[in-house]
């Protein structure tokens, strides 16, 4: 079974909802999700919070968290699934701010980094992965890597 079926079918059975707060994805998460027959049952809106800004204003990230740790970290991704998490009231809100290249990494944070929040009913989780390949494989793997994420967690 597909991740995307599995998160389907617990949903659907449990009639609980998911969210997401997306950044270097822009989107591809909630077309990942919502490309299943039915998902207007267990998802209702999504973010895309590519800047900073967008990312303290409709997710309530804290603007020192940003100062201190970057889009792109664990504190962040934990505020952005938290957040949209509570503005959706939603069950479960999966969050995710990488950098997808070609620019914009450095040595601590290279091109390929994704941090991935999630917000359930029992707690948050945070992890990060490395990916390889062009943006639009960074953006592709980050996406898959979400599913499974999120299909792992559900209770």
């Amino acid at each position: 079974m597909s991740h995307l079926q599995t998160i389907a079918e617990h949903l659907t059975s449990r009639r609980q909802t998911v969210t997401c707060a997306e950044s270097c994805t822009g989107g591809l998460l909630a077309g990942a999700l919502t490309s299943v027959p039915g998902s207007s049952q267990w998802f209702h809106q999504s973010f895309v919070t590519y800047s900073n800004q967008a990312k303290q204003d409709r997710l309530g990230v804290m603007p020192d968290t940003l100062l201190k740790h970057g889009a792109v970290s664990r504190e962040t991704v934990y505020e952005m699934a938290r957040g949209a998490k509570a503005v959706a009231q939603a069950d479960y809100a999966l969050s995710i701010s990488g950098i997808a290249g070609p620019g914009g990494g450095s040595t601590a944070k290279p091109v390929g980094t994704v941090w991935f929040g999630l917000a359930t009913p029992e707690g948050s989780f945070e992890q990060t992965a490395l990916f390889t390949g062009d943006r639009e494989a960074v953006r592709a793997q980050a996406v898959e890597y979400a599913l499974a994420f999120l299909a792992e967690h559900l209770v």
